[in-house]
């Protein structure tokens, strides 16, 4: 099927780019498929070099790899990168909650109410995108209320890793919820202005997803390296 992109100011390059990028994390285009060059293209209504270069810097994200003789294909998930995407990201967020104890803007504050809402609407529909969507302009809105939006920028990359399995918890109404609750715990910290159970809540937070990890391992052993 071809599928048109709509002129937004990114190059096609970025835009395949970041199209791969959410059917990668989204398991729309599953761990071990190989990807053709000729049939994205033709998908995205490029020429095969945006999508050449779009592959390139998939690879340095490490969401695919380019074998010789084998061509690209999708990476499998590894337990390993997501692990210490997970350090970095927590490291990262705790020193964002915790500055947003101190100070945070007042409009950013308002933003983060409304993508909570959207979390909400979206886990009532069992909506997974939307979700996923709604929860990672919260975790933006946070760092932007605290001046440090380049941080959760450098999170970018690595966090890929992270999406990939988060994406997989999500498998009802209720798993979504829980999440849900869990922000709120870090914003009622934050509104508190009490930075240790605003850093205690966002490690509760981000360890989450390591409940779930040996049983999604074990029910997907074709998705994980």
């Amino acid at each position: 099927m071809n599928i048109a992109i709509g002129q937004s100011g990114e190059t096609a390059t970025l835009r395949v780019e970041r199209e791969l990028r959410r059917a990668i994390i989204a398991l729309e285009i599953k761990p071990g498929v190989r990807l053709s060059e000729v049939d994205l293209a033709q998908r995205y209504g490029v020429s095969r070099q945006p999508v050449r270069e779009a592959l390139i810097g998939l690879a340095k994200s490490r969401l695919v790899e380019i074998l010789p003789q084998r061509g690209t294909v999708v990476a499998r998930i590894s337990v390993q990168k997501m692990m210490e995407a997970r350090f970095v990201r927590e490291a990262i967020e705790v020193a964002v909650v915790r500055r947003a104890c101190e100070a945070f803007n007042p409009q950013s504050r308002a933003r983060v109410d409304d993508f909570l809402d959207r979390q909400s609407d979206a886990a009532a529909r069992n909506d997974h995108s939307t979700f996923q969507r709604a929860d990672e302009l919260f975790h933006i809105a946070l760092a932007q209320g605290v001046g440090c939006e380049l941080a959760w920028a450098a999170l970018a990359d690595i966090k890929s890793h992270m999406d990939r399995v988060c994406h997989l918890t999500l498998n009802s109404t209720e798993s979504m919820m829980t999440l849900i609750d869990q922000h709120r715990a870090i914003l009622e910290a934050v509104d508190r202005r009490e930075p240790d159970s605003a850093e205690i809540a966002m490690r509760k937070h981000l360890t989450e997803i390591l409940k779930a990890l040996p049983s999604l391992e074990a029910g997907n052993p074709e998705l994980f390296a």
